[in-house]
């Protein structure tokens, strides 16, 4: 049957915070992959329409940002002209650099 919720025969356990094996070598092999192809991503990314240039980056940034815990922010950005797109883009860009 198996043991009850909370339960195990090893009484050390892992620690508490330490990331599963195999997730860890999955984000080691991701973090590889990125590394060695950083320059192809940024001239793709950069070869993107404005619209589509601020959708990549916003969705990249659920990887180093934090996340809102009670609100989230929202934003149609098809409702932004091209000239506020690349405004955007730019403020990034100069934070980025800082």
């Amino acid at each position: 049957m198996g043991l009850t919720k909370g339960k195990t025969n090893n009484l050390n356990g892992r620690p508490k915070g330490s990331p599963n094996k195999t997730t860890k070598e999955i984000k080691e092999a991701i973090n590889l992959i990125v590394s060695n192809n950083i320059e192809t991503l940024q001239s793709d990314i950069d070869s993107l329409d404005p619209k589509d240039r601020i959708k990549v980056i916003c969705d990249l940034f659920k990887y180093v940002v934090p996340s809102l815990s009670s609100s989230e922010l929202k934003t149609d950005y098809s409702q932004l002209s091209d000239n506020q797109l690349d405004f955007i883009i730019n403020q990034l860009k100069n934070n980025s650099n800082e």
